[in-house]
């Protein structure tokens, strides 16, 4: 799992991670891009699937104002509801797999699979970092 912190020199801008995946994460999202094509992820604050990340074919899944890139994971664009993302902006997102069923909806389902999100809190040094880049920059 990646769980590195951002390498913050004091005085100089960096690029802190929002969203990152682990290793075995990774593979599945390479499993699913060679069956399916380019893929989308999105988490929201949903009712059904709760706030488990999506995987969809990209193109299949619409994404507009409400919702916020938060970066990419195995390239593929990484997405979340804005309302959320308000609950979790100090967070780093890892997704993860493991054993179950994921969302209805959601493409890893077949393969006895589902993605997970883990978190932890930016550290001060991130969080400096965060309010001095934007958002999508």
């Amino acid at each position: 799992m990646s769980e590195s912190r951002a390498d913050v020199t004091p005085g100089s801008p960096a690029k802190v991670v929002r969203v990152d995946v682990t290793p075995n994460a990774l593979a599945l999202i390479k499993r699913l891009e060679a069956r399916h094509g380019p893929l989308l992820f999105h988490q929201s604050g949903g009712c059904c699937d709760g706030s488990a990340p999506m995987c969809y074919p990209r193109g299949e899944f619409m994404v507009g104002d409400g919702d916020v890139l938060l970066g990419e994971i195995g390239g593929q664009p990484f997405y979340m509801g804005k309302a959320q993302f308000e609950y979790w902006k100090h967070t780093r997102l890892t997704i993860d797999v493991v054993p179950g069923r994921g969302g209805m909806f959601s493409l890893e389902g077949p393969e006895g699979l589902r993605f997970l999100t883990r978190s932890r809190l930016f550290t001060d040094e991130e969080n400096r970092a965060l309010e001095a880049t934007p958002l999508g920059v």
